[in-house]
């Protein structure tokens, strides 16, 4: 059985920082394909990153690129996101999925991952 826990949310000031960790369990992490997304409140969930498994490259949205950084430990089967410089429009629940069949290098499509975490909840406010 497929598990993913998410950790790590909570509050943080705008200019501050925080760190996701995502752990995986119940699948073998060097084959498959790992993102970060998150969902604001009346919105659509939305890629933020991820890391492909065939050649470690990792993808940022436009939105976070340059301030948040996703690293895997493929020992520990965790993948975190590191936020740094977090925006007012940085909260949401942050989620971290497993793409089971990982055929092509990773991307922000929802539809192309098939196990997820429960989220966790980042709320930014001063």
């Amino acid at each position: 059985q497929v598990t993913l826990v998410e950790s790590g949310g909570g509050l943080v000031q705008p200019g501050g920082s925080l760190r996701l960790s995502c752990a995986g369990s119940g699948f073998t992490p060097d084959f498959h394909n790992i993102g970060w997304f998150r969902q604001a409140p009346g919105k659509q969930r939305e890629g933020i990153s991820c890391t492909s498994v065939r050649d470690n490259s990792t993808w940022y949205a436009d939105s976070v690129k340059g301030r948040f950084s996703i690293s895997r430990e493929y020992a520990k089967n965790t993948v975190d996101l590191q936020m740094n410089r977090v925006k007012s429009e940085d909260p949401g629940v942050y989620y971290c999925a497993v793409d089971r069949e990982s055929t092509s290098r990773c991307g922000p499509e929802v539809d192309a991952y098939d196990w997820w975490g429960q989220g966790a909840q980042v709320t930014v406010s001063s």
